[in-house]
C-alpha cells in the first residue's frame, strides 16, 4: 500500500517535484515512524526496479531525485486522469449531442473503480480522490444531459440511477434522475427518488431538499401523467381504486398465555410515540418477539383507525425469505389497490405503497426480518403510521438510517418464567411444586419457547409432574431432545438462526459447544476457534448481533446453556479437527491463570509451567492488579471447574491438575468456600499424571483447606505426605510450602506427643526456611519467618520472635501482597510490646491496622486492633489512638484464613 501511495502522489503531479514532507503526509495517516525517510527511499528504489523491469524508460517514464524531492517524468497521455480531463473538455466543445455522448462515454470508460483505490487513506490522497470523483460525477451528469438532448431519457435514467444510489446526498444528481424518469414516463419512480433523497438529507444532515430538488419535484407534479390503458372493471367487493378505508388484511390473534413483559411493552409504547415511528423488537430465537409485537398491537388497536397489517418476512424460517416485490403487492392489495392496477417494477411498487400510506394512521408489523435492506422498502411514509419490526438481528443499519428505536427483548426473569408456567399449566400445579417450577425456569434459561415446550410435555402426560420434568431436563445429554414437541423445538429455532450466519461466525458457533462455562471474551473465542484475535472478535460480534451470545460488557459475553448444548450437538464441520478445540481452550486457560497468579500474588513464582507441547494462546488477558486477578478468578470459577472436568474426561490429566493448582490465590483468599472436591480432582489428576511434585502441592493445599474446614485429622493425612512427595520430585519450593503448611497445622491441632509437639513445629519451620533460602524464594522466606515469629511468641521468646518478624518484614516490601506485610507487622508490634518497647510497637500496629482497613483484610484488621488494645494506655500516640478507636473491630472476612498459608 505504501509503494502504491507513493506512486499515486507522483502520478498526480507528473513532471513536478514532490517533497519528502509531502510524501510523508500521504503515506502515513497518523504519526510517521522515525525512519520514515528511509522507508520512502526504499520504496523509491523498489519503484525504479519495477519501472526498469517493465521497460518504462523506453516509453519516456523516468523517476528522478530532485534535491529533497522526487519527480516522475511521464508523457501526459500515459496518465488516465489527464486523458479523462482532456476528453471531458473536448465533449463540451463537441458539434452536437451525438458527438458529446461518444466522447463522454470514452472518458468515463477510463474508470476502473474508485479513484486511488488501494492507497493509504491519508488527507492528501483522500482530497485528490475526492476531486477526481467530483470530476467523474460531473461528467456523468453531462452525459445524461446529452442523452436528454437526443430524447433518449431511458438511457439518461440508466446512467444516473446507479450513481444516485451511491450518492444519495448529491441533489443535482437526484434532480437530474427525477427529470429523466419523469420524461421517460416513470413518474412514480421519480417521486420515490425524491422521497428517498428528502429522508436522507433530513436524517444525515438535518436539512430539507434544496431548490434544485424542489423544482424537479414540482415539475413532476405539474406534468400530466402519461396516458394509461383504461382501468379494468371493478372487482365485486373491492374498491375500483385505493381508498382511505381501513386496510383489510388478516392479523394474528392475540397470543394466549402472554404474561409479564411490562417493561418491554412500556418501551414499545415510548418507541411508538413519535410521528412515523419505527420500533425494532430484537432478541434471540424463541424469546417471544412476535408474541410481544402482536400483544402490543391488540392492546393499541384503537390507536390505528386506518387498519393494521402483519407480514411474515421469513427472515429466519424454514420457508424461503419473502421477496420485497411480493410483500409490497400484498400490502398494496390490503390497502385496496386492485391487482389489475398493480405497478410492475419494485421501485414503482414501493413508491405507490408510500403514497397510499402517507395520509393514514396505521400499524404495520414486519415480522421475522433478517436485514435492514429487507425492511426499508416496506416502511410507510405517513407520520400517522407506526412500524414494528421483529428480528433476531439488531438491525443497527435501520437504527442508523431510519431512526428506528430498538426494543431489546431478553429472556424472562425467574419470577416471570414461573408466572408463564402458571399461566400455561394452571396456578394450582405450579404452587404445588414451587421449587421444581423455579428449577425448570433455570433449566430453560428463561426462554419462553423452552418453557412452553416443557409445559406441553407436563400437560400432555398427567403422570409427569414438574419435579420429574426438571429431573429429566437436568441431564444435559437429553435436554434439547426433551424440548422438542411435534413440529416445534428449541434446536430447530436455533438452527434457523445459525444457517444465516457468515462462515466465520458459523465456525465460531460450532466451537462454542466445547466451552466449559457461561462467560467468554474474544481471547477465549480465539482459543476455541484457533483464530486470530480480530477475526475471533468479529465472529463473536456477529453471534451477539444474532442473539446467540449476549453481550454483558466490553468484550464480555455470556452463553446460555441451551445455546451451548445446541452448539455441542452439531456434527463436525467437513475438513476440521474438533479434537484440537478442547486442548486449545485448556492451554489458553492455563496461560491466563499463570498471568492471574502473577498479578494476585506478586513476588511469588508460578507453581507450575504449561505442560509440554502446550499451545501458546494468541493473546493472554492482562491483569493490572491483584483485585482484577481475584475478580477474574471468582467470575470464572464455574468455567474453570468445568474445564477440570472436561480435561479429566478427555484424559488430559497434565492440564487438569494445573487448572486446579493455579486457582490457589482465590482458594487461599476464600479458603472456607467448599474447595475440597476440586482439590481432590486435582490430586487424582496429578496421581494419574505420575507427577510427585504436583501431588505434593495438591496435598499441601488440600490439607490447608481441610484444616480451615475444621477437619484436622483428614488434613494432617495429606499434609504429612506432602513434604516427602516434594523431596521425591526434588522440588525445594514445593517442599518448603508443604513443611510450612504442615507446621502450621501441627501448631494448631497437633501439640500432643504423637505429632511431635512444639519442638517439631519449630524444626519444620526452620527446615522450610532453609529450603526457601536455598531456592531463592523471598516470599517463602518471609512466610517461614512469619510463622516462626508466631511460634516464638507462643513459646514466650519475644526477642527471637522480633528477630524473625523484622527479617520477614524487610522482605515483605512491594510487590509482595499487602496481607503478608500486615501479618508480619502485627507480629513485630506484638514482639516489640513483649520486649518492653510499647511506643515503637504502637507505631507498627497502627500502620498494620490502617493498611488492613485500606485493603479490606478483615482478619488482619481484627488482629492488629486486638494487639493495639492490649498495649498499656500510656503507649498510644495520637495517631495510634485514632487508629484504635476510629472504628469498631471488623468481623474477619469470610474465608480469609486465620493465618496465611504457603499457597501452592
Amino acid at each position: 500500500m505504501k509503494r502504491r501511495s507513493l506512486l499515486a502522489m507522483l502520478v498526480l503531479n507528473p513532471g513536478a517535484p514532490v517533497g519528502v514532507e509531502r510524501l510523508t503526509e500521504a503515506l502515513w495517516e497518523e504519526e510517521p515512524p522515525r525512519h520514515s525517510r528511509t522507508v520512502i527511499q526504499n520504496h523509491v528504489s523498489g519503484l525504479r526496479a519495477v519501472l526498469a523491469a517493465h521497460g518504462a524508460g523506453d516509453g519516456g517514464v523516468e523517476l528522478v531525485t530532485d534535491g529533497g524531492a522526487y519527480l516522475l517524468r511521464v508523457p501526459e497521455s500515459a496518465v488516465d486522469a489527464r486523458r479523462f480531463e482532456r476528453l471531458v473538455g473536448s465533449a463540451r466543445s463537441a458539434p452536437d449531442a451525438d458527438a458529446s455522448v461518444a466522447v463522454l462515454r470514452e472518458a468515463l470508460g477510463l474508470w476502473r473503480g474508485p479513484a486511488l483505490a488501494g492507497t493509504t487513506p491519508s488527507l492528501p490522497l483522500r482530497c485528490a480522490a475526492q476531486a477526481l470523483e467530483e470530476l467523474r460525477l460531473a461528467a456523468v451528469e453531462e452525459l445524461a444531459r446529452a442523452y436528454g438532448q437526443l430524447g433518449d431519457h431511458g438511457s439518461a435514467a440508466g446512467v444516473l440511477g446507479t450513481e444516485a444510489a451511491l450518492n444519495p446526498l448529491r441533489e443535482s444528481l437526484v434532480a437530474a434522475l427525477m427529470t429523466a424518469l419523469g420524461q421517460a414516463g416513470r413518474r412514480s419512480e421519480a417521486m420515490e427518488w425524491f422521497h428517498r433523497a428528502r429522508r436522507a438529507l433530513a436524517e444525515q444532515l438535518g436539512i430539507g431538499p434544496g431548490a434544485e430538488l424542489v423544482e424537479a419535484h414540482e415539475a413532476l407534479l405539474r406534468t400530466d401523467a402519461p396516458a394509461a390503458r383504461p382501468a379494468p372493471p371493478a372487482v365485486e367487493g373491492a374498491p375500483a381504486a385505493p381508498t382511505a378505508a381501513p386496510a383489510q388484511w388478516p392479523f394474528p390473534r392475540r397470543p394466549r398465555g402472554f404474561s409479564g413483559r411490562e417493561e418491554e411493552l412500556a418501551a414499545l409504547d415510548r418507541a411508538a410515540a413519535s410521528p412515523g415511528a419505527i420500533a425494532v423488537v430484537a432478541g434471540g430465537a424463541g424469546v417471544g418477539k412476535t408474541a410481544l409485537a402482536v400483544h402490543w398491537a391488540h392492546r393499541h388497536r384503537a390507536d390505528f383507525p386506518d387498519g393494521r397489517l402483519f407480514v411474515d418476512l421469513c427472515g429466519h424460517s424454514p420457508l424461503p425469505e419473502r421477496s420485497t416485490p411480493a410483500v409490497l403487492r400484498e400490502l398494496l392489495l390490503a390497502l385496496g389497490l386492485p391487482a389489475e392496477r398493480m405497478p410492475h417494477s419494485p421501485e414503482a411498487l414501493a413508491a405507490h405503497y408510500r403514497e397510499l400510506t402517507a395520509g393514514r394512521r396505521m400499524l404495520i408489523v414486519l415480522d421475522n426480518a433478517r436485514t435492514s435492506d429487507q425492511v426499508r422498502p416496506l416502511l410507510p411514509d405517513g407520520e400517522g403510521c407506526v412500524t414494528v419490526v421483529t428480528s433476531r438481528e439488531r438491525l443497527g443499519g435501520l437504527v442508523a438510517s431510519d431512526a428506528a428505536r430498538p426494543v431489546p427483548l431478553a429472556e424472562l426473569s425467574a419470577p416471570q418464567s414461573v408466572t408463564l408456567l402458571a399461566d400455561t399449566l394452571g396456578p394450582e400445579l405450579v404452587s404445588a411444586e414451587p421449587e421444581a417450577a423455579a428449577q425448570l425456569a433455570v433449566l430453560c434459561d428463561g426462554l419462553p419457547l423452552a418453557l412452553r415446550l416443557a409445559a406441553a410435555r407436563v400437560a400432555t402426560c398427567p403422570a409427569r409432574g414438574l419435579a420429574a420434568m426438571a429431573d429429566e431436563l437436568a441431564d444435559e445429554q437429553v435436554r434439547l431432545g426433551l424440548l422438542d414437541v411435534e413440529d416445534t423445538s428449541v434446536a430447530a429455532a436455533l438452527a434457523l438462526t445459525v444457517q444465516h450466519l457468515s462462515d466465520p461466525a458459523r465456525r465460531m458457533f460450532h466451537r462454542l459447544g466445547t466451552h466449559t462455562g457461561a462467560t467468554l471474551d474474544s481471547r477465549t473465542a480465539a482459543a476455541l476457534a484457533g483464530d486470530a484475535l480480530p477475526r475471533a472478535a468479529g465472529a463473536l460480534g456477529q453471534l451477539a448481533a444474532a442473539h446467540l451470545v449476549v453481550e454483558i460488557g466490553r468484550d464480555a459475553y455470556t452463553l446460555h446453556d441451551l445455546v451451548r448444548l445446541y452448539a455441542r450437538s452439531l456434527p463436525p464441520r467437513p475438513g476440521e479437527d474438533d479434537a484440537e478445540v478442547l486442548p486449545r481452550l485448556l492451554d489458553h486457560l492455563v496461560n491466563t491463570m499463570l498471568a492471574a497468579c502473577a498479578a494476585a500474588e506478586p513476588g511469588s513464582e508460578p507453581c507450575c509451567v504449561p505442560p509440554p507441547g502446550a499451545r501458546r494462546p494468541v493473546e493472554v488477558r492482562p491483569f493490572p492488579d491483584r483485585a482484577s486477578a481475584l475478580a477474574w478468578y471468582a467470575a470464572e470459577r464455574d468455567t474453570l471447574r468445568g474445564a477440570v472436568e472436561a480435561a479429566v474426561a478427555a484424559g488430559l490429566h497434565d492440564r487438569a491438575w494445573r487448572l486446579v493448582l493455579l486457582q490457589w490465590p482465590l482458594i487461599v483468599w476464600q479458603v472456607r468456600d467448599g474447595w475440597a472436591p476440586l482439590l481432590e480432582h486435582g490430586l487424582a489428576a496429578a496421581e494419574a499424571d505420575l507427577d510427585p511434585g504436583a501431588q505434593s502441592r495438591a496435598r499441601a493445599l488440600l490439607g490447608w483447606v481441610l484444616l480451615e474446614e475444621d477437619r484436622p485429622e483428614e488434613a494432617l493425612v495429606h499434609l504429612e505426605r506432602a513434604p516427602g512427595l516434594a523431596a521425591l520430585a526434588d522440588d525445594r519450593t514445593a517442599q518448603a510450602v508443604a513443611l510450612t503448611n504442615l507446621a502450621v497445622a501441627l501448631a494448631r491441632y497437633g501439640h500432643d506427643a504423637r505429632h511431635g509437639g512444639p519442638a517439631r513445629v519449630r524444626a519444620l519451620l526452620a527446615e522450610a526456611l532453609a529450603l526457601a533460602e536455598e531456592a531463592g524464594r523471598a516470599d517463602l522466606v518471609a512466610l517461614a519467618r512469619q510463622h516462626l515469629a508466631d511460634q516464638c511468641l507462643a513459646a514466650g521468646d519475644p526477642e527471637q520472635a522480633a528477630h524473625h518478624a523484622a527479617r520477614g518484614l524487610a522482605l515483605a516490601e512491594p510487590p509482595f501482597p499487602v496481607t503478608r506485610r500486615v501479618v508480619l507487622q502485627t507480629l513485630y508490634g506484638r514482639a516489640l510490646a513483649a520486649t518492653g518497647h510499647p511506643e515503637e510497637a504502637a507505631l507498627h500496629l497502627d500502620a498494620a491496622l490502617r493498611s488492613a482497613r485500606a485493603h479490606q483484610y478483615g482478619d488482619g484488621e481484627a488482629a492488629a486492633e486486638a494487639a493495639l488494645r492490649a498495649l498499656p494506655a500510656t503507649a498510644g500516640t495520637a495517631a495510634t489512638t485514632a487508629g484504635a478507636a476510629g472504628a469498631e473491630p471488623r468481623a474477619a472476612r469470610p474465608g480469609a484464613g486465620r493465618a496465611l498459608p504457603g499457597g501452592c
